[in-house]
């Protein structure tokens, strides 16, 4: 199985932490072939299997593998030991809505899938827990990566100065023309505009790689601990998955991150 790592973590051997590509699973079409969500209309039988090939990688069970149903909010929940008690069911009902995890339990991967958003990968080197976002042009915003370092803060005390963060491949602002509503959104949230989007000619063009960055230095997080993959899931699409230019009924990446059992 092809996977992308990133290297601000491989300072750290008790982690581990990747983001999955195309390839390397069993779907076929538009989910061709390393499809890892449930949720896009591909055949549940080849979504099985892929996660089964994804989860012996790296010597985990299907049940240690989180992800919630995402809608594009800023929902954060954190994975405790309540987690594992509930049904399956409730598990289900637990992670809807939900576009953010966090957790300071070992041997659980928790993830987030994407097909042009900005899988954002966390670590707090120091207090030993991990998060992940589903960052799109709705969470990044609604300031879905300040709102997960606030959930880490009030969980477990995190210093935004500790965390180690990496953007997993997600669309480049030279390929994410978007509309004036977008833009204004932006602009009634806060931001600004000339930092993260260029216009040519009629058409806006926006950077959440850099929008997200410049949140993350907001919230206190050091220049130097974060990693921005470069790879755009549009101009690479033979490797990535892209819901532009496949389509939304197409395949999505899943990118995760786990703390290791000593």
């Amino acid at each position: 199985m092809d996977i992308v790592k990133y290297t601000i973590f491989n300072r750290y051997p008790e982690i581990i932490h990747f983001t999955t590509t195309r390839n390397g699973g069993v779907s076929k079409g538009n989910y061709a072939s390393c499809n890892l969500s449930p949720f896009t209309g591909d055949e549940s039988e080849s979504v099985c299997e892929n996660m089964n090939r994804l989860c012996s990688l790296f010597g985990i069970g299907p049940s240690q593998l989180i992800f919630p149903y995402q809608t594009h909010g800023n929902e954060v929940r954190e994975i405790n030991s309540g987690f594992f008690e509930l049904s399956p069911h409730k598990q289900s009902e637990f992670l809807q809505g939900i576009d953010a995890l966090v957790t300071s339990a070992t041997n659980v991967c928790i993830g987030v899938t994407t097909a042009d958003c900005v899988p954002v990968l966390f670590y707090d080197p120091v207090r030993k827990v991990i998060a992940v976002a589903h960052a799109g042009w709705r969470g990044t915003c609604s300031r879905i990566v300040e709102k997960t370092i606030g959930i880490l803060t009030q969980c477990y005390g995190t210093l935004p100065s500790d965390l180690v963060v990496a953007f997993g491949p997600s669309i480049s602002m030279k390929m994410y023309e978007v509309g004036t509503e977008v833009i204004e959104s932006f602009e009634s949230a806060g931001f600004d505009i000339a930092l993260i989007s260029v216009k040519h000619e009629d058409s806006f063009y926006l950077d959440l790689w850099e929008a997200n960055r410049l949140l993350l230095l907001s919230a206190g997080v050091l220049p130097q601990r974060i990693e921005i993959s470069g790879f755009c899931t549009f101009t690479e699409s033979e490797r990535f998955f892209s819901a532009r230019k496949l389509g939304i009924k197409s395949g999505r990446m899943f990118s995760g991150i786990l703390i290791r059992k000593e």
